[in-house]
């Protein structure tokens, strides 16, 4: 057993007065490229990084649900299964409770959580949350849900039961990582097919920079655009915006609204850039590869609005330190930036980010790199 596996064991069998029966963990993801295209029916190329979320859970004999989490001091949450209904609950226990919901469990659980991987940094903690809850009770409970299967109902659930509209690239890549590999996934199909990502041979490395300027999805900010999307594609009679050529929209863009069309551009434009970027992922043009961050980034930024001055001087910073490409990664309003660096500037790079976030006054940013890794596991 890992160390942090003994410690969520342990810390059940103190909270709850008995062992835990099952104990699973799902990673927090970052997505390479492909941002707000997944409700948009494209494609996205995540990986799963090395921090992850655990649960550790026993089923009851009655129809009650005990619940907590190491993030919030262990005080439990409780209440009966049967009166589970969408935004019922504290906010920290909604993307729980929404696993039982969307699972319609009929018995009683307890269960306890414990992160790794930071809140409101755009690196997918609700989704290793969800993952973790809804793989080990996949196990423990013989449900024999596939991979798929388990991205639609957790996708499910933070829709309908936490009410955010989010499309499914985060719960499919915190299920279905693969170490060496990021997922081109069809968000329309689920498909997928495993991309191999191996920046170290070439003496290259992703850095992760979390901004501290931390988001949350549940503001509004997510589903207007959403809206907006889904607002073109319905005057353009179209499915979704998979379904449009840049040059249908620019066609129609005097029809649009001027800001849904910038919505639209942004969706259309990023959908190309993420089959561009596997080319140069499989030719090794790591130059190709870093100048399509950039794209994105300035696409997300100015058509889409969702960048902050964090994100801003993280992405201008890591360019002017010699970084190959950077961009925010995220839902955007926070979170964090990626950067595409020498290896051996690693430091050069984090220094010159943490000093230029100091100069404007912002908290200090968390810099650090993950090799792309597995996804969800059921550990015992």
């Amino acid at each position: 057993m890992s160390n942090s596996e003994i410690s969520i064991a342990s810390q059940f069998k103190t909270l709850f007065g008995y062992a835990c029966e099952t104990v699973a963990a799902a990673p927090g993801r970052v997505n390479l490229i492909g941002e707000h295209v997944d409700y948009n029916d494209g494609f996205v190329l995540p990986f799963a990084i090395s921090a992850r979320t655990f649960c550790a859970l026993r089923i009851r004999t009655d129809s009650k649900f005990r619940i907590a989490s190491a993030q919030r001091g262990l005080d439990l949450y409780e209440g009966e299964i049967s009166q589970l209904k969408p935004m019922s609950g504290p906010d920290w226990t909604r993307y729980i409770l929404g696993i039982l919901w969307s699972l319609e469990l009929q018995v009683g659980v307890d269960i306890l959580v414990d992160s790794e991987v930071p809140v409101g940094a755009g690196l997918s903690s609700s989704a290793a949350l969800e993952c973790s809850i809804a793989t080990a009770l996949n196990h423990r409970l013989a449900l024999g849900k596939s991979l798929p299967e388990l991205a639609r109902i957790t996708q499910y659930a933070e829709n309908k039961f936490v009410g955010v509209p989010c499309g499914i690239m985060d719960q499919s890549i915190s299920l279905m990582g693969t170490s060496g590999h990021a997922l081109l996934l069809d968000c329309r199909d689920l498909s997928a097919r495993q991309v191999k990502v191996d920046f170290a041979a070439a003496g290259l490395r992703l850095l992760i920079i979390d901004t501290q300027a931390h988001h949350s999805l549940i503001d509004g900010g997510y589903a207007e655009r959403r809206a907006q999307c889904e607002s073109v594609a319905a005057a353009l009679g179209i499915a979704s915006l998979r379904d449009l050529k840049l040059s249908e929209l620019e066609a129609a863009r005097d029809r649009l609204d001027p800001v849904a069309y910038r919505r639209a551009r942004h969706a259309v434009t990023e959908i190309a850039r993420v089959l561009d970027a596997v080319t140069a992922l499989g030719d090794d043009d790591f130059p190709a590869f870093g100048e399509l961050l950039n794209a994105s980034h300035y696409s997300l930024r100015d058509d889409y609005n969702v960048s902050c001055p964090e994100l801003y001087l993280a992405q201008s910073e890591a360019l002017a330190a010699g970084a190959m490409g950077a961009r925010m990664v995220g839902g955007g309003f926070g979170g964090s930036a990626i950067a595409l660096i020498q290896d051996s500037d690693a430091g050069l790079v984090s220094q010159r980010i943490e000093r230029a976030f100091d100069k404007a006054g912002f908290k200090a940013p968390r810099v650090f790199d993950s090799l792309p890794s597995d996804g969800a596991r059921v550990l015992s």
